[in-house]
């Protein structure tokens, strides 16, 4: 996996993200689930020109699903939480 965009797929824009971002200046991302730690480092690190200290890794199952009488699952994905060193932050909001 080389490039960044097949590494980090998109920001998780949740209330837990949010408070994770304020008070810890952490960022929540989306990956993909063969990614490893220094692999989502380097890409955070490349695409957003911020040093990055520590990352975390989840595996998130994904929730069974039912439309009427059909029923189905939503795919399984995997969850990083990028610790930014100090003095560098990260605002996926900043257009909006």
């Amino acid at each position: 996996m080389n490039d960044v965009y097949s590494i980090i797929k998109k920001p998780c824009l949740t209330e837990k993200g949010t408070t994770l971002q304020e008070t810890n200046n952490q960022v929540v991302v989306k990956v993909d689930p063969r990614a490893n730690k220094i692999e989502i480092k380097a890409a955070v690190e490349k695409l957003f020109n911020v040093k990055v200290s520590k990352v975390r890794t989840l595996n998130m199952t994904g929730k069974q699903k039912r439309m009427g009488r059909h029923q189905g699952r939503t795919s399984d994905w995997k969850k990083a939480v990028v610790t930014l060193a100090e003095g560098h932050s990260i605002d996926f909001l900043e257009g909006i």
